[in-house]
């Protein structure tokens, strides 16, 4: 058997029903046995980058593993946005590349580098590149080692934090005739394991003995509850505790909007109702989520600074970054963390919190994101009004993307209400422009081609335009709405804020031009739609859902349109910038009513 033979047959082996791809000369051999394999669909992409994202998305549709497959040099380089942004997510990810055969590569016989730039034609150093961006890389040099490196990388990919993986292949070695009865394989015992089980009564006693303590605690959830497969557990364990809950932005789709215990997602830009419930509760469970500072408000250390914080986290750097904030760190997978909880269940006090439930459902009543303006026909549409009549009019079978910044995520994934059952993908970790065309690729395929809704900003859906072809030619059900404000609006924002204006690079008055996005889906043999304002809305957004995809609708929005309520940040004489307690979003309230908000003493600033 060919070792590129073997490398296919294994991946077809962990499950995995598509590849993503962008042949290449120097992984032909690779390219040559995915396109032979019938329990494998090769998906050919035009540009790597897309093809990593469209993997990274697969593996996070099906949290198994995306594969996507690129050649050297070039290839390799474009791909690594979507590996960084598998890094930053930890989505699983099996990424293979082609290379420069044995004899051409900058090495020596014994792994010395020879000093020069490159040897082999489109030749890149994949293992110094990537390494800060995955959990194994490596490039194969004996062919009989195949197997162990493809079985360990698969391995570290799925296990403890899961995980991008590479692997490098000199396209000698992908030819070459290998004796599988031969090879020796991976053993797991070689990894340590993430953490110590044993640990884990002992800590979950303490958190409820805190628990039981407390007369306003709240459990923040976050993704990595999903990545370790815990959502039933998650569900009985919040049966069980029946405490408010709030979700982060990775973690948005565990709980339905309308569930009577969903708080909101709290951050830098969110309601209001949610960031009072966090920062007012006197005990804090943290499971699954990572701490970033869009979600901290870049102060840890005013989050939630009455409670008992409890941190649950496979990664314990990620429980460490927090220092003296957190009081109860565990370090333990999400499912195990659920299961020692409901094993210790009748530790658990049964005490009567409903003044608590009652006011954080109260909060999240009495500040609505979507206003009475953000209603008002106007001209042009309001992306608030819009994220709300989308979540009444898409179906709770479909899937759901957004673009990976500016008004795609943070006006109409904030605005987004989640039925049950239903999936929202987005980029949160490292938010690349180009995320929603290659995004909605691996999200409608590893759905079995189900309906998937994107919508996007007009300045990132131009990034990965190319892959309206590959939608095109799978005739993919895609439906993209996008959101046309002429440009770059974030940076038209930020330069306004900092600088009084906008001058460089945001649109056609300061140096960059959006072609008509309709003109250049048709190009492609795709249909299109435009909504040139809000009157009827409704109406037209039910057209543009009835109509066949794939289809690229134009939605003329706001050009400007402030987004709030979101977190402010000061600048000081000498440059540094200080943002206000997560509590006090802008615009700011009446003074007297936020303190009416307030049970934890406010911040005096």
């Amino acid at each position: 058997m060919k070792l590129s033979d073997y490398v296919v047959r294994f991946v077809a082996e962990q499950g995995v029903k598509h590849v993503f791809l962008v042949p290449g000369g120097g992984a032909m051999h690779l390219n040559d046995s995915v396109s032979r394999c019938p329990d494998i669909e090769f998906i050919s992409n035009s540009h790597e980058q897309a093809c990593a994202i469209a993997a990274e998305n697969y593996g996070k549709a099906t949290n198994n593993l995306g594969v996507a497959m690129v050649t050297s040099g070039p290839g390799v380089t474009n791909t690594i946005t979507g590996v960084a942004g598998a890094w930053l997510d930890s989505t699983p990810c099996l990424f293979l590349s082609g290379q420069a055969k044995r004899a051409d590569r900058m090495f020596r016989a014994d792994g010395s580098p020879l000093g020069v730039r490159q040897l082999g034609v489109q030749e890149v150093d994949v293992e110094s590149l990537l390494r800060p961006l995955t959990k194994y890389v490596v490039t194969v040099l004996d062919p009989q080692t195949i197997r162990y490196h493809l079985e360990k990388a698969v391995f570290l990919a799925r296990t403890g934090r899961p995980g991008p993986v590479w692997v490098d292949i000199p396209l000698d070695v992908q030819a070459t005739p290998i004796d599988e009865k031969r090879m020796p394989g991976f053993d797991p015992t070689e990894v340590p394991a993430p953490y110590d089980p044993a640990i884990l009564p002992e800590r979950v006693s303490k958190t409820i003995e805190a628990l039981n303590g407390s007369a306003r605690p709240l459990l923040l959830a976050g993704n990595g509850i999903r990545l370790a497969r815990a959502q039933k557990d998650f569900r009985n364990a919040l049966d069980l505790l029946r405490i408010p809950t709030a979700l982060t932005w990775c973690g948005g789709d565990l709980l339905a909007d309308n569930h009577p215990l969903f708080v909101g997602r709290p951050g830098g830009i969110a309601p209001r109702g949610a960031n009072f419930a966090l920062q007012n509760c006197d005990f804090l469970l943290i499971v699954g989520a990572r701490m970033d500072f869009a979600l901290t408000g870049y102060a840890p250390e005013r989050l939630a600074r009455a409670a008992h914080r409890v941190m649950v986290d496979i990664d314990p750097a990620e429980i460490a970054k927090l220092g003296g904030v957190i009081h109860t760190g565990i370090c333990a997978d999400a499912k195990a963390f659920f299961g020692e909880l409901l094993r210790q269940k009748g530790s658990v006090r049964n005490a009567d919190r409903s003044a608590w439930t009652e006011r954080c459902a109260d909060w999240k009543q009495r500040y609505p994101l979507v206003q009475p303006e953000h209603r008002a026909p106007k001209q042009r549409v309001s992306t608030y009004y819009l994220a709300e009549i989308l979540s009444e009019e898409v179906g709770p079978d479909d899937c759901l993307v957004s673009g990976s910044s500016g008004n795609g995520i943070e006006t109409f994934l904030l605005c987004y209400r989640t039925r049950a059952g239903q999936r929202i993908f987005h980029t949160a970790g490292l938010g690349s422009m180009g995320f929603g065309v290659p995004g909605s690729i691996g999200v409608c395929l590893a759905h079995a081609r189900r309906r998937t809704i994107c919508v996007d900003g007009d300045g990132g859906f131009q990034f990965n335009i190319q892959e309206l072809e590959t939608i095109a030619r799978l005739k993919l059900p895609i439906t993209f709405f996008v959101l046309n404000n002429e440009g770059y609006a974030s940076n038209r924002a930020s330069q306004k804020n900092y600088f009084g204006a906008a001058t460089i690079g945001c649109d056609a008055a300061t140096g960059l031009t959006v072609p008509d996005i309709r003109r250049v889906a048709e190009a492609y043999g795709l249909r299109t739609a435009l909504i040139p304002d809000q009157i009827n809305l409704r109406d037209q957004v039910r057209q543009v859902l009835n109509q066949a995809a794939p289809l690229v609708c134009d939605v003329r929005v706001v050009q400007d349109e402030i987004r709030a309520p979101r977190l402010s940040t000061v600048q000081r004489p000498d440059g540094s910038l200080v943002s206000k307690p997560l509590e006090d979003l802008w615009p700011f309230l009446d003074r007297d009513e936020f303190a009416a908000n307030m049970i934890v003493e406010p911040i005096r600033e």
